[in-house]
């Protein structure tokens, strides 16, 4: 697999895939999207809009939030940030990507020796 062209596909495809479903269901005030900046590897999917309040609209509250960040970086995946159920690395290994080639960035890197992922500092 050529990892300079397949991976920007490969993570697009899985965001993109969870950013239809979030929008299946949307909640009327919450965008959800995706911010890619491909050149540099970046891929974040975010949530962005207002949620709650009481029956008069008052008192609402702020959501700015990311659900993922995933970096290509050094031909391996940097995922900062995942708040997914199953965990974006899965997906990506359901893709044919190789363990070797995930970093889970949001551990410490003196943590990332216990997972089955890659170690990267």
């Amino acid at each position: 697999m050529d990892k300079l062209t397949e991976y920007p596909k490969i993570i697009k495809r899985i965001l993109n895939e969870y950013v239809e479903l979030c929008n299946r269901r949307p909640h009327r005030d919450i965008e959800t999207f995706l911010i890619i900046d491909e050149p540099k590897g970046h891929y974040i999917w975010m949530n962005l809009g207002w949620q709650n309040g009481d029956a008069s609209g008052a008192l609402r509250e702020r959501i700015t939030g990311i659900t993922a960040y995933v970096r290509i970086r050094d031909g391996k995946f940097w995922i900062e940030e995942d708040w997914t159920e199953d965990g974006i690395a899965t997906d990506l290994v359901r893709a044919g990507v190789a363990k070797e080639d995930i970093v889970l960035a949001f551990h410490e890197p003196k943590m990332r020796q216990y997972t089955d992922f890659a170690v990267a500092s």
